[in-house]
């Protein structure tokens, strides 16, 4: 830091009231130089503002509780403010729910002083028609027919259900909610310009309404890694059209950081999802959550962090904990 800057310790209120004046007899070159000076010495504060802290992380409620109430207390105990959502445990997507069911939870969650900032959805989570699996299943020919019938079905009816989701998201107070690319095939960038195409059309109801619309990278889909991420974005001009980054969901794939991070676009990265396998300090699959919290506070990154603990061997609870441990310990010290 430059001695000049060293001496600039007014209170920003006091800042504002002095008065500036153009120095009529200081050259233009002199008040460019003066100008830079005090953008150097800014910086500092400016990137303060986007340094992540315990009030920026979140936590799928569905997964760090057995219930609503559990799923409360433990945000309370960590001293979380936000929470995102899919389905009540036990229960289906909030999106499906009763509106009563749905208000009922929202006003509890806004009793209890937790903002909802991400409402997680299955829309466009399986194969869309026309297309064919790279996984094939084993399944009875009457079985495929069913199973294609009902996936033309939610096809169909994707505009329909993206205005529940938007429904949903007001109740709750939200504005972002998440979306998938398609079960994978063979090759998917054969698919990308459907996607985009597809997304793009669903935008257009995301801006009349004030949703902004996130695209997961997940293995099963034909948008999985980072570099995925990326190339599609390219075709979706929209700014409602963001991304949830999850980079565990890309584990074996790519590696997170720095080979993922660096891919991502990430003035379009509007939410970040960390999975318990992905941070938990026994897990062999962990990723450099360290490295990657200082690349976004040095990058600006203004979203949530969302932990997903996603373990069904009957420790997710365990696993929540550990996994939130080890989240707050983090933030506390990068």
């Amino acid at each position: 830091m430059s001695p000049s800057c060293k001496t600039i310790f007014l209170p920003l209120g006091l800042v504002h009231s002095i008065p500036i004046y153009y120095n009529t007899f200081m050259t233009r070159r002199e008040l460019l130089a003066a100008g830079a000076a005090f953008a150097t010495c800014a910086t500092p504060l400016a990137a303060a503002k986007t340094h992540l802290d315990a009030s920026r992380i979140s936590a799928i409620t569905d997964e760090i509780g057995l219930s609503t109430g559990e799923s409360i207390a433990f945000a309370h105990h960590y001293g979380m403010q936000n929470v995102e959502i899919r389905n009540p445990p036990g229960k289906k997507e909030y999106f499906t729910l009763p509106e009563a069911e749905i208000k009922a939870d929202a006003d509890l969650f806004a009793k209890e002083g937790l903002k909802v900032t991400f409402v997680n959805t299955s829309l466009l989570k399986f194969t869309w028609p026309g297309t064919e699996a790279a996984r094939r299943r084993t399944e009875t020919p009457e079985a495929r027919d069913k199973r294609l019938a009902a996936e033309k079905v939610r096809w169909d009816q994707r505009m329909e259900d993206f205005q529940r989701v938007i429904r949903c998201a007001h109740i709750m107070g939200c504005d972002k909610v998440r979306v998938f690319a398609g079960t994978r095939v063979t090759d998917p960038t054969t698919v990308y310009q459907r996607i985009a195409d597809t997304l793009g059309e669903m935008s257009k109801l995301a801006e009349r309404e004030k949703i902004y619309l996130l695209l997961e990278n997940e293995g099963s889909q034909n948008i999985a890694t980072a570099a995925e991420l990326a190339d599609v974005m390219r075709l979706i001009p929209s700014k409602w059209v963001g991304f949830n980054w999850d980079p565990h969901n890309a584990y074996g794939k790519e590696k997170a950081y720095p080979e993922g991070y660096s891919l991502l676009p990430k003035a379009r990265m509007l939410n970040l999802q960390i999975k318990g396998k992905g941070v938990m300090p026994e897990s062999p699959e962990r990723e450099d959550w360290r490295a990657i919290f200082a690349a976004l506070n040095n990058d600006g990154y203004e979203g949530k962090v969302g932990l997903e603990t996603h373990l069904f061997d009957g420790t997710l609870i365990t696993a929540a904990h550990k996994s939130m441990d080890e989240i707050m310990k983090i933030v506390r010290e990068v």
